[in-house]
């Protein structure tokens, strides 16, 4: 990750100001660690946020979803109608969001937030069911009630963020990632999580840069797949060749109390 040290530094303000994207088309891409620097090196004017001299950060998120796994379901055996409902926590500082995603039109990802009681990341509170609701409701997801979503899936990562240049959108660099859940763990090894965040419908330089290394978008999701590896009743999904390929040789595997 030394790659990522070199670069000139972004405050919060303005990366938000210049690439906030809550609308927006992502793409994933997963590196092998060794690549980093050709990635990063070969974009100039990228830059990478830092605050209060960090340039990474500790995410841990909870994904919610019905006892029969109905969001799972929908990106599994993707249906258009996808959604995500989850808490996130900035573990350096604490600070909690509740959040849902959806997939819109041609693609294109929307991301709501609302600021959370991080006591209550694994459900969603009375105080913001309504809240929810509303959302899931613009993005189809008829008949799933908040109050009975329950955690399903843990995932822990360190999360580097960077800007890209002249309005060409952000990128996020994921490393150490681990999943777990009441059965189970996986970690990670010296992959990295690469993911473009650009205006709807374009493409960025950071898609070249990693197009011209010949690494191209793969279809992963971290919730579906950590859900896929840790729960091998599920059917059979879209993750298996991503897994096998990309993340077989250095995935690792833990079952039991994943306490």
């Amino acid at each position: 990750m030394e790659a990522l040290t070199a670069l000139p530094a972004v405050g919060l303000d303005d990366l938000n100001a210049a690439a906030a994207l809550l609308v927006r088309t992502d793409r994933k891409y997963l590196v092998p660690l060794d690549d980093l620097a050709a990635t990063v090196t070969g974009v100039p004017g990228l830059r990478v946020l830092e605050i209060d001299g960090r340039r990474s950060a500790r995410y841990d998120s909870t994904y919610l979803d019905t006892t029969d796994l109905a969001s799972w379901a929908a990106s599994a055996h993707p249906r258009r109608r996808r959604w995500k409902v989850r808490t996130r926590v900035y573990a350096d500082t604490g600070e909690c969001w509740l959040e849902v995603k959806s997939r819109g039109s041609r693609g294109v990802t929307v991301k709501d937030r609302l600021p959370y009681d991080a006591s209550r990341r694994g459900e969603v509170g009375p105080d913001a069911v309504g809240w929810v609701a509303d959302r899931l409701t613009a993005a189809g997801a008829v008949g799933v009630d908040p109050r009975e979503l329950v955690p399903t899936l843990h995932t822990g990562y360190r999360r580097t963020t960077l800007l890209l240049p002249e309005g060409a959108g952000r990128g996020t660099v994921d490393a150490g990632l681990t999943w777990t859940t009441a059965s189970g763990r996986a970690r990670v090894g010296p992959v990295l999580v690469v993911e473009t965040k650009s205006p709807p419908g374009a493409a960025g330089p950071l898609d070249r840069r990693l197009w011209s290394l010949g690494h191209r978008p793969v279809r992963i999701s971290k919730y579906g797949t950590g859900l896929a590896l840790l729960t091998p009743e599920l059917p059979g999904n879209r993750w298996h060749r991503v897994t096998a390929r990309h993340l077989g040789p250095g995935l690792t595997l833990t079952t039991g109390d994943a306490a």
